[in-house]
């Protein structure tokens, strides 16, 4: 069976590291994508690897696991099977959208149930289809992004910036050619200088001048031209009937 889905393996102990490892090995459909310590390390290692699945220990130092959702937000997360020693955070992993709670020494029966579980959601959620990812270069090495993470796009001289929520990343590419890997993954033409994936979009408003401006669930006000208001507009219309 080939690879259907990588993991990030989230332990501040080895041997529970290599545990996980070994529950997974009758697994092949799963490949083990990376192995972090602690809180920090994940959050990067989500960046670079943007694995589908994270086993993630509560009780890490520094970052613990809860901390780690809540600063990359449930939105952003992967899968998430918690693996942890203690039991009493069962209510709170599940309020954190956690798909499992596995609690250690973890029996191979009830790991294949798990496994069972994240197979079923992985092939019926649109994160298996892998939406196109783009790579770009930031001042900690290579960073992968997720089509479906970035709220807009725009043109910076040669390169395009890309934007999720506050944080950018410049890619050596023109807005233009990026355009025709991005439309049909949900983004649209804002402005000559400006694609908006529709999906970010959380009002449309005019301003007294009759201006369009689309405002980001981020918070982002991104200026829609006269020339491309009613195409923009209607691109959100029709989302809105789609739900």
């Amino acid at each position: 069976m080939t690879v259907k889905w990588n993991v990030l393996i989230a332990d501040d102990e080895p041997a529970a590291r290599r545990g996980v490892r070994q529950l997974l090995a009758p697994f092949p459909e799963f490949a083990v994508a990376g192995e972090c310590r602690n809180g920090a390390e994940v959050l990067a290692a989500l960046d670079v690897s943007a694995p589908d699945v994270v086993f993630l220990d509560i009780q890490m130092p520094g970052i613990d696991g809860f901390e780690v959702i809540r600063r990359r937000s449930v939105e952003r997360m992967p899968a998430v099977v918690f693996l942890t020693a203690f039991d009493q955070f069962a209510i709170k992993a599940f309020e954190a959208e956690a798909l499992d709670y596995l609690v250690k020494p973890v029996s191979e029966e009830r790991f294949a149930a798990t496994i069972k579980r994240l197979a079923k959601r992985l092939s019926s959620s649109p994160r298996s289809t892998r939406d196109e990812r783009i790579v770009v270069t930031t001042t900690r090495g290579a960073a992968v992004l997720h089509l479906s993470e970035i709220d807009w796009i725009e043109a910076a001289g040669n390169y395009a910036q890309l934007w999720i929520g506050p944080r950018n990343y410049f890619l050596r590419e023109s807005l233009q050619t990026l355009e025709e890997r991005v439309t049909k993954n949900g983004f649209a033409r804002a402005h000559r200088r400006a694609l908006v994936r529709l999906t970010a979009v959380k009002e449309l408003v005019r301003t007294r001048a009759g201006a369009m401006i689309a405002i980001l669930n981020s918070g982002a006000r991104i200026p829609i031209s006269r020339r491309r208001s009613s195409s923009f507009s209607a691109a959100i219309h029709d989302l809105g009937s789609e739900k």
